[in-house]
């Protein structure tokens, strides 16, 4: 498992919001890994883990966009049925509740990829 940083931005549920922010931060050359994004009635929040934080945060910064920065863990598992299930488990076995966890792979592809988040005093009490 690898620690990563994820910003957290809150857009109006309008067309284009989500838009307006993968195009600023193309534009400033910063490579998008990972996205999330959903809305709750008027407004929503996308979630972005990208190449360079230190160079997407100075990007929202100067656009004046609004963020919050929280720390996930990005796990790669193998493409296959049950892969998903087993790391889920381990963290289970361990008391681990999640917070939050998206996960990705593409069709034919041999790897997979989860981001979560999980409370700190759970974060603290799985490596105790």
């Amino acid at each position: 498992m690898a620690k990563t940083k994820q910003l957290s931005i809150s857009v109006d549920n309008k067309p284009g919001a989500a838009a307006e922010i993968v195009r600023t931060l193309g534009n400033a050359k910063v490579n998008i890994l990972a996205l999330a994004a959903w809305v709750e009635g008027p407004s929503g929040t996308v979630t972005v883990i990208v190449d360079d934080a230190r160079r997407a945060k100075k990007t929202l910064d100067d656009a004046r966009i609004a963020y919050t920065e929280s720390a996930v863990d990005q796990v790669e598992l193998a493409n296959k049925a049950g892969a998903l299930a087993k790391t889920l488990d381990q963290l289970a076995a361990k008391g681990v509740n999640l917070n939050m966890i998206y996960a990705t792979a593409t069709k034919g592809g041999k790897k997979a990829v989860a981001v979560y988040a999980v409370a700190a005093e759970a974060a603290k009490a799985a490596t105790a």
